[in-house]
C-alpha cells in the first residue's frame, strides 16, 4: 500500500529498520506534502519513539550532533543527493522560544499528535505510517489534508503562537504560498502581520535563504508583494518599499513597484539566475530617491538614479550578508543597467565602455537585466531591431581585435634590430607583419617575428610603403567581413 506514494526503496528499508526493533517509523514534515500532492520530495524525514542513541544503534553509519535530537542515516552509495543523509528525529516537546527561532528546552514523548502540534502549517503536519500490516493512510490530525486540497497555508493552532516561537515561519509561510501557489488564510495572515517585527531579531543569513527561495521561485512577484502587503518587506528591504505608488514619466505604463515587479518576473519566465534576477528587482530601487518634477518638459526626471541604486543596492544585500561577489555583481549591473541609447548615434567605443565598467564576462548579463527592464515598462518585444543592434555592436565590440597590439612585438623593439628612427618605416613593416600573423597564427612568436623584421629591413622605403598599404587594405577587408558576419547573425545592418 505504501508504494502508491512512489517512495524510494532506501526510505521504506529505513522505517523497516526501526519497526523491526519495535519502535514506530512515520514519514513526516514536507515530505509527506509532497508525496500526497504527487510531488517528488527534496529531502526525507522521518520521525519516531526511539532516543537517539537507540538511533544510533540500528544503523551502521549515523550523525548526530545538534541537541535537537536529529540523527542523520548516512548513504553514501546512492545516486539521489536527497537520499544520502535522512534525517530520523524523536518525537519531542519544546519549550519557549526567548530568541523567537529557537527553543530554548527540548524534550522528548512518546506521543505523535503532541509532536506534529509544535509544526509549524497544517499541510507539513502530516505523518504516514511505516509500519508494517498498517493501512498506511496518512495521520492527520490537524486537517492538513483539507487545506493542501484547497491550497490554503494554515497555521497548527495558535498563528501567533507559531510566529512568536519562530519567527522565520512568517517568511516561510510567504515562501510556500509562492512556490505552491497558495494563498494563505484570514486569521495566519493577521498574525504575519501583527509579528513581523519579529523578524528584525532573527539572523539575517536565515532572512536571506527565504528571500532568496521566495525570488528563485517561478511566480516571484507574487512573494514580494505578499511581503509588501502584509507588512514584512519594511523589515528586510524598506528601500524597495518606497516605490510602492511612485508614478514614473510618460514612457512608462506602471509606477516604479510595479516596474520592478514586472521585470523580476520577466527574469523568473526565463529561468535566469538569481544575479539577474535581483539586478531585475532592484534595478530601479533608486528612482524615488531621484525623483523631481520638470517643469518645462510637464514630466517627472531620475536623473543619476542608477548609481544612487547600485549604492542602495549594495546596501541592500550586504545588511542580507549576501556573498560580496553577488553584491559586487549586482550592483555592477544595476549601475550599468541604462547603457542602453540610440544605436544610430553611440559609438562603438561608447560600448567597449560598457564592456569594461561591467566586464566581458558580465555583459550579457547586463543585456539581460536590459531586457528584464524592457518587458517590465510593458513593450510587447523582448528583442526588438535597437536591442539586436546593440548585441551585435557589443559582439564586434569584443571580437579579437586586427591590431598590431595583438603582435608579440612593438615598434621600439623594430628600431632597436634595425637601428633607424621612428618613421612611416616602422608602421609598415609592423602592418606586414600583422597581416602574416592573421594569415599563420604560428608565426606571431617573437622568434618568427624579429627575423622577418630583419628580412624586411632589406627592402626599400617604396617596396615598404606598397605592401604595408596592401596589408592596411587587406585587415580593413578582414574585420569588415567579421562585422558582417557578427550583424548578419543579429539579423541588423
Amino acid at each position: 500500500m505504501i508504494k502508491k506514494y512512489n517512495i524510494p526503496e532506501i526510505i521504506t528499508q529505513t522505517g523497516k529498520a526501526l519497526t523491526n526493533e519495535g519502535f514506530d517509523a512515520y514519514l513526516v514534515g514536507g515530505c509527506v506534502r509532497d508525496l500526497l500532492s504527487g510531488n517528488k520530495p527534496k529531502d526525507w524525514d522521518i520521525t519516531t519513539n526511539a532516543k537517539p542513541e537507540q538511533i544510533q544503534k540500528i544503523f551502521s553509519k549515523t550523525v548526530y550532533e545538534n541537541k535537537y535530537g536529529t540523527v542523520a542515516v548516512i548513504n553514501e552509495d546512492v545516486d539521489d543527493s536527497s537520499l544520502r543523509a535522512i534525517e530520523i528525529t524523536p518525537y519531542r516537546l519544546e519549550s519557549k522560544y526567548s530568541d523567537k527561532r529557537h527553543p530554548d528546552k527540548v524534550s522528548f514523548t512518546c506521543n505523535l499528535e503532541e509532536d506534529l502540534k509544535r509544526r509549524d502549517f497544517t499541510i507539513n503536519a502530516m505523518a504516514i505510517n511505516m509500519a508494517k500490516g498498517v493501512s498506511r493512510e496518512t495521520i492527520d490530525f490537524f486537517g492538513g489534508k483539507k487545506d493542501l486540497k484547497n491550497k490554503v497555508i494554515k497555521a497548527v493552532g495558535n498563528p501567533e503562537d507559531r510566529f512568536n516561537e519562530d519567527a522565520l515561519r512568517i517568511l516561510r509561510a510567504i515562501r510556500l504560498s509562492t512556490e505552491l501557489g497558495f494563498t494563505i488564510d484570514d486569521e495566519t495572515e493577521n498574525a504575519i502581520k501583527n509579528c513581523s517585527h519579529l523578524l528584525e531579531i532573527i539572523a539575517k543569513e536565515r532572512v536571506r535563504e527565504e528571500f532568496v527561495k521566495i525570488v528563485m521561485s517561478q511566480k516571484p512577484s507574487a512573494g514580494i508583494e505578499q511581503m509588501r502587503k502584509f507588512g514584512v518587506l519594511k523589515h528586510i528591504s524598506p528601500e524597495l518599499e518606497q516605490g510602492y505608488g511612485v508614478g514614473q514619466n510618460k514612457a512608462h505604463k506602471f509606477n516604479v513597484w510595479e516596474h520592478n515587479l514586472f521585470s523580476l518576473e520577466h527574469a523568473a519566465l526565463k529561468n535566469w539566475p538569481l544575479e539577474i534576477r535581483l539586478s531585475a528587482l532592484f534595478h530601479d530601487v533608486g528612482k524615488p530617491a531621484s525623483r523631481r518634477w520638470n517643469k518645462e518638459k510637464g514630466d517627472w526626471t531620475f536623473y543619476n538614479h542608477e548609481v544612487i541604486g547600485a549604492k542602495m543596492t549594495a546596501k541592500i544585500l550586504s545588511r542580507l550578508k549576501f556573498p560580496k561577489k553577488t553584491i559586487d555583481l549586482v550592483a555592477k549591473l544595476v549601475r550599468y543597467h541604462l547603457f542602453f541609447s540610440d544605436t544610430e548615434k553611440i559609438t562603438l567605443s561608447a560600448v567597449r565602455r560598457t564592456v569594461r565598467n561591467v566586464g566581458p564576462e558580465n555583459v550579457w548579463d547586463l543585456m539581460k537585466v536590459r531586457f528584464c527592464d524592457r518587458i517590465g515598462m510593458g513593450r510587447p518585444k523582448e528583442t526588438p531591431y535597437r536591442l539586436r543592434k546593440y548585441e551585435s555592436m557589443i559582439e564586434e565590440a569584443m571580437r579579437s581585435p586586427l591590431a598590431v597590439s595583438m603582435l608579440k612585438i612593438d615598434g621600439s623593439r623594430v628600431m632597436a634590430l634595425l637601428k633607424i628612427p621612428p618613421g612611416p618605416k616602422i608602421g609598415n613593416i609592423l602592418h606586414i607583419l600583422l597581416e602574416e600573423a592573421i594569415d599563420v597564427p604560428e608565426n606571431n612568436t617573437k622568434e618568427w617575428l624579429e627575423n622577418r623584421v630583419l628580412e624586411l629591413g632589406k627592402l626599400n622605403d617604396k617596396e615598404l610603403e606598397k605592401l604595408g598599404k596592401m596589408a592596411k587594405e587587406s585587415k580593413v577587408g578582414k574585420e569588415q567581413a567579421e562585422i558582417n558576419e557578427i550583424r548578419k547573425r543579429w539579423w541588423v545592418k
